[in-house]
């Protein structure tokens, strides 16, 4: 490995959509940044010895790595950690997703289209503003939908996710596709929504077919993005296979 390449301990969880966009960044940067992936936060059960739940088991808990818990006040995934003369320098960790994301491009070294935040500042203001706005309207809906009780509170959501894959439709538009930014350079904002977009699945499978995310015109331009990301060598390998990640997300869905 080159001296000048930088080097992280990457504190994540393999079901984790908010780590999965740290782990889409890094293996975007493949070569130009380096990491030692480190499993630091999951679920557990504990014999339930008065029988609440009745299934011999009671509900789940977290479990933290001590690591984590160290350096990141939230104790959340993802968690970068600097690599430098061999130590790890926990007084420079970084964390919050889309922080991570950032500043693994940054740190990268890339330059124009290799870069994820636009070397042009009207564009990366322009997805630094998207990314935020996928993030409300796409991503924290989706919990709504699986945890909701209510038939329509999960229909809220729901109704809530879509309007606002159709303003993310709207804004593709305006840029040669597929993606965000024109001439196919993967972004932020891509790599914000890619992981629940991948997840989407589990609503049709969890609260039935009118759940699922419909193959309409207005969507058309999301499609045809989730299509060509999904086809991408850097993106496929960092998808959670999808019966492990259905058997994981049932816990919410229950």
């Amino acid at each position: 490995m080159a001296t000048n390449v930088p080097l992280f301990r990457y504190l994540s969880a393999w079901f984790c959509p908010f780590a999965h966009r740290a782990t889409l960044a890094l293996e975007h940067h493949r070569g130009r940044v380096e990491y030692t992936w480190v499993e630091a936060l999951g679920w557990y059960q504990q014999e339930d010895k008065k029988n609440v739940t009745g299934t011999g088991q009671e509900w789940y808990y977290h479990w933290k790595a001590d690591e984590l818990k160290r350096v990141n006040p939230s104790a959340l995934v993802p968690t970068l950690i600097p690599i430098e003369g061999g130590k790890a320098i926990e007084s420079k960790s970084i964390w919050e997703s889309l922080v991570t994301v950032d500043f693994i491009d940054a740190v990268s070294g890339a330059t124009g289209s290799d870069r994820l935040v636009s070397d042009d500042p009207y564009e990366a203001a322009r997805c630094r503003i998207w990314t935020d706005k996928v993030n409300r309207e796409c991503c924290s809906p989706y919990y709504g939908v699986l945890v909701r009780k209510e038939e329509d509170e999960r229909a809220e959501h729901f109704g809530k996710l879509l309007a606002g894959l159709k303003n993310f439709s709207d804004e593709l538009r305006k840029t040669p596709g597929p993606l965000f930014l024109a001439n196919s350079q993967l972004s932020n904002v891509d790599v914000a929504l890619i992981p629940w977009a991948y997840r989407y699945y589990v609503f049709e499978h969890y609260r039935g077919p009118d759940f699922k995310i419909p193959q309409t015109d207005e969507l058309s331009p999301y499609w045809a993005w989730f299509d060509h990301v999904m086809s991408l060598e850097t993106v496929q390998r960092t998808l959670p296979d999808k019966d492990r990640y259905l058997e994981h997300i049932q816990k919410y869905a229950d």
